[in-house]
């Protein structure tokens, strides 16, 4: 279950992150797909979360927008995660036509519970 934050400057158009927004759970999902954890194209509530954050006044920033993801480590996932985290980055500019934005994706060991 990837948790995703989005920070973005004042710049960046609303609609366009309305539209983010949308594309972001499946394209996400498409990149941390692994044996462990496989993406069967239906998402659920809970599958992944995403929140946005305007940048701050004390907030110090290259990018007028950085997406973090964290997923939970699996091998599956970690022997290439500098390929999943360009295929996303391109997915996500193809989809939106962002052209200006950052990924990070982080796999720490974690654990996850959610109830029904």
């Amino acid at each position: 279950m990837p948790l995703v934050d989005v920070t973005y400057a004042p710049t960046v158009p609303e609609p366009r992150l309305r539209e983010l927004a949308t594309m972001l759970p499946h394209l996400v999902s498409l990149a941390v797909e692994c044996p462990e954890e496989p993406y069967d194209g239906d998402l659920q509530p809970g599958d992944v979360e995403v929140r946005f954050r305007p940048l701050g006044p004390l907030d110090r920033c290259g990018l007028p927008l950085v997406i973090e993801i964290k997923s939970k480590w699996f091998a599956g996932r970690a022997a290439n995660r500098q390929e999943r985290v360009d295929a996303l980055h391109a997915n996500i500019r193809a989809a939106t036509g962002f052209t200006d934005f950052g990924v990070y994706l982080s796999l720490p060991v974690a654990a996850w519970s959610q109830g029904d």
